[in-house]
C-alpha cells in the first residue's frame, strides 16, 4: 500500500489477543502475487454470531452463504479474501464457497455451516479459490493475533489497514472489543458497508447480538457515503466467544451491558469513519449535522443527500464555499424541508438563515475553514424534530484516476 491517505491514523492501533481468537493472514495470489490476500480466524467453539449484510439485488454469493450460515448463531471459522469478490459468477461462485467452507470446516474441526465467507475484489471473474483452499492448513499451523496483517489481508484499494478497539467491563469483568475493516471506493450505505469485522471475548446470546450490531451499524457503517455506490459484498460481522466470566446478559438493556454498548459503538464508528478517511483520492473528511427534519430517517437521507452530491463534494475539493450546492443538495433528496426555515453553518459560521443568506455575512471565515482537512457542516430544514449524522470525503480527480486503472 502506497501514497497513504493524507486523512489517515498516525499508525495501526496496537491491538490485544482476543481471547476465542486466533488468526494468520498469507499471500496466495488471488489476484496479486506477493500481497496479502486471504485471512483465516479461528474462533472458539460456541461463539455467538450476528451479521448485516448488503440489501443489493446483485449480491454476491458469500452473502447468501453467511446469510444462511447465521440462522445457526453459531461460529467457528472466518475465511476472507480480497482481490476478487466472487461476485455474478452464478453456480460456479456458489461451488466456490462450498468449496472453501468444506475445506476450512475439516482444517478447523467444525461443520461447514459454522465456517463464515466474505470475499472482496473485481466483481465476475472466476474466482480461483483452490488458491485460498491450498493455504488453509498452512494459515491452520501459523495462528495467532497479528491484526494488521489480518486488517491488510482484506484490503483492496484501501492505502493502510484499518482496526480499532476498547477494553471496557460487564459488571466487574474485563472484556474487549476489537475490529478490523476494509473499504475506500464503492462506499454507499444500506444496511452495511464493505467488510468489517469485529470480535468480543463477551458471552452474549445471539439475539441480543444481532440487535446490538443492527444498531450500531444503522449509526456508524449506515451513516457512511464515499461514492453513492453500494457493493455486492457489503458485510459486517459481530463475534462474542463468550471466554469472558462475567454476569449473565438478559437483555439489551441490561444495566451492566451500557459500558459495552457505549464501546461497541465507538469501535463501529471508528472503523466507519477511517474507511471515509481512506476514501478513494480524499483529501478531506466530511461531518454533515442535520437538525429540524421530519424524523430521523428523513434526516439522514437529507445528510446523504449532501453528502453524495458530485457538486457539494467537488466544491470541498476545491475548497470553495459553495453553500448553494448544499441548498440544492437539501431540496433533491425527497424530503420535507421548509425553503423558507432553512438555516446553513459551514465550520461553525452560520451563512443561511430563514431562507436566505444571513445580513452582513463574510465568506472569508468560512473560506478559510475549507482549506483545513476536517469539515463541518450543519443544516436545519425547518420541519420536525429528527436528526442525523453523516460522514463522508472530498471528490477529487483521484478518485477518477483510481477507478479507471482499477482493473488495469
Amino acid at each position: 500500500m502506497t501514497d497513504i491517505s493524507p486523512l489517515a491514523p498516525a499508525s495501526f492501533p496496537d491491538m490485544p489477543e482476543i481471547p476465542g481468537v486466533q488468526l494468520a493472514a498469507a499471500a496466495c495470489g488471488v489476484r496479486y502475487a506477493g500481497q496479502l490476500d486471504v485471512l483465516l480466524i479461528e474462533l472458539a467453539a460456541g461463539t455467538e454470531v450476528a451479521g448485516v449484510f448488503t440489501q443489493s439485488q446483485t449480491a454476491a454469493a458469500p452473502i447468501d452463504w453467511c446469510k444462511q450460515a447465521l440462522g445457526n448463531g453459531k461460529a467457528q471459522a472466518l475465511v476472507v479474501n480480497s482481490g476478487n469478490a466472487n461476485a455474478f459468477n452464478g453456480v460456479a461462485g456458489i461451488a466456490s464457497v462450498e468449496r472453501t467452507a468444506a475445506q476450512a470446516s475439516e482444517i478447523v474441526g467444525c461443520a461447514p455451516e459454522d465456517v463464515f465467507i466474505a470475499s472482496t475484489g473485481v466483481i465476475g471473474e472466476a474466482l480461483p479459490d483452490n488458491k485460498i483452499t491450498d493455504a488453509l492448513a498452512g494459515l491452520k499451523d501459523n495462528l495467532g493475533s497479528d491484526w494488521q496483517a489480518a486488517a491488510e489481508a482484506i484490503s483492496t484499494t484501501d492505502t493502510y489497514p484499518k482496526g480499532s478497539f476498547r477494553k471496557v467491563k460487564i459488571g466487574d469483568k474485563d472484556v474487549i472489543i476489537g475490529g478490523i475493516a476494509k473499504g475506500s471506493g464503492m462506499i454507499a450505505p444500506d444496511m452495511a458497508t464493505m467488510l468489517a469485522f469485529v470480535f468480543t471475548d463477551a458471552a452474549i446470546p445471539q439475539n441480543i447480538l444481532q440487535r446490538l450490531l443492527a444498531k450500531s451499524a444503522d449509526e456508524s457503517f449506515n451513516s457512511i457515503t464515499v461514492d453513492s455506490d453500494t457493493s455486492t459484498s457489503d458485510t459486517v460481522l459481530l463475534f462474542a466467544t463468550g471466554q469472558a466470566e462475567h454476569e449473565w446478559v438478559a437483555a439489551v438493556g441490561d444495566a451492566h451491558l451500557r459500558e459495552f454498548r457505549q464501546a461497541l459503538d465507538e469501535v463501529m464508528l471508528d472503523l466507519a469513519q477511517q474507511v471515509v478517511r481512506d476514501g478513494e483520492g480524499a483529501t478531506k473528511f466530511v461531518e454533515i449535522k442535520v437538525s429540524g427534519a421530519a424524523d430521523d430517517a428523513a434526516a439522514r437521507k437529507i445528510g446523504l443527500a449532501v453528502a453524495n452530491s458530485p457538486l457539494v463534494k467537488t466544491a470541498i475539493a476545491g475548497e470553495d464555499a459553495n453553500w448553494g450546492r448544499i441548498v440544492m443538495a437539501v431540496g433533491k433528496s425527497g424530503e420535507k424541508a421548509d425553503r423558507d426555515k432553512l438555516c446553513i453553518s459551514m465550520g461553525g459560521v452560520e451563512i443561511a438563515a430563514t431562507g436566505q443568506a444571513v445580513e452582513g455575512y463574510d465568506e472569508a471565515p468560512v473560506a478559510e475553514h475549507m482549506k483545513g482537512q476536517e469539515i463541518d457542516i450543519t443544516v436545519d430544514v425547518g420541519i420536525g424534530q429528527g436528526s442525523a449524522t453523516v460522514w463522508t470525503c472530498d471528490l477529487t480527480h483521484g478518485y477518477i484516476t483510481i477507478n479507471a486503472d482499477y482493473r488495469t
